[in-house]
């Protein structure tokens, strides 16, 4: 099973590079961030169309999170973090083959020590204390997004500037994060690759993304019962090389079986 993860930055805009890209890297399970389109406008019938199930949970304008499925039935769907009162669509999870998939688009958080930046820290403590409960119920569990977290100095271009006191990569951010791994979570990327400079983000500005100016900020993260299954994971960098692109590239993992 190929599960993926892509924030499209507006589904709207790259429905037909979504579209294309399904067709070429055939994923069985998508997690889709940033569709920026309420639920009545989701184009559901255009994924049926080429196989895929969907679930979805959106808003006008902003956030947004569905998940995709090939052939596949998609169970038990939970939108939103219980017991965590936002108005944000930035959560959906749902079970697949038996695997619980988790969707994440981790909040921004805009700057350090901006408001922004205290709800970024309160959701991922709303998000652990959640994925914990998910662990004890679904071993199987896969949790997968935009992250909005850089893990370490290897994700980030320039390390003097995505440094301890910047946004994305800052110590409060990757500690809530390995807070989150140390639940028995393995970035999945990690299993099969140790270099640095692979990146999933590089901004539209100066030529980023010719330029190798990127973060790996979309990850896939699976559970202690996956782990030994992940036999292949990576970043599908040629979605950004087309035209008007999201400035998120696929993240992808495989499991045997």
């Amino acid at each position: 099973m190929k599960i993926a993860s892509w924030n499209v930055n507006s589904l709207n805009v790259r429905l037909p590079h979504v579209e294309q890209w399904l067709r070429d890297a055939a994923p069985d399970v998508v997690g889709i961030q940033e569709t920026k389109l309420e639920d009545a406008r989701f184009p559901d019938a255009v994924l049926a169309a080429l196989g895929y199930r969907t679930v979805f949970h959106g808003q006008k304008t902003y956030n947004g999170v569905a998940i995709l499925a090939r052939d596949r039935m998609i169970a038990d769907v939970q939108m939103g973090i219980p017991d965590f009162h936002d108005d944000q669509k930035r959560v959906v999870a749902a079970t697949v083959d038996g695997i619980r998939i988790v969707n994440l688009y981790v909040v921004n958080g805009q700057d350090v020590g901006t408001e922004k930046y205290a709800y970024k820290l309160r959701w991922l403590e709303a998000v652990h204390d959640w994925i914990a409960r998910e662990l004890q119920a679904h071993p199987k569990l896969v949790v997968l997004g935009d992250f909005n977290i850089a893990p370490d100095a290897r994700d980030v271009h320039d390390p003097a500037v995505w440094n301890d006191d910047h946004i994305l990569t800052s110590t409060a951010e990757r500690a809530a994060l390995q807070r989150l791994l140390a639940l028995g979570l393995h970035d999945a990327f990690r299993l099969h690759n140790d270099e640095a400079g692979a990146f999933s983000w590089w901004d539209y500005r100066q030529a980023a993304f010719r330029r190798g100016m990127g973060l790996r900020i979309d990850l896939t993260l699976v559970s202690d019962a996956l782990k030994p299954l992940a036999i292949a994971s990576g970043i599908d960098r040629e979605p950004r090389t087309w035209e008007r692109p999201s400035d998120h590239a696929p993240a992808w993992v495989q499991l045997a079986g």
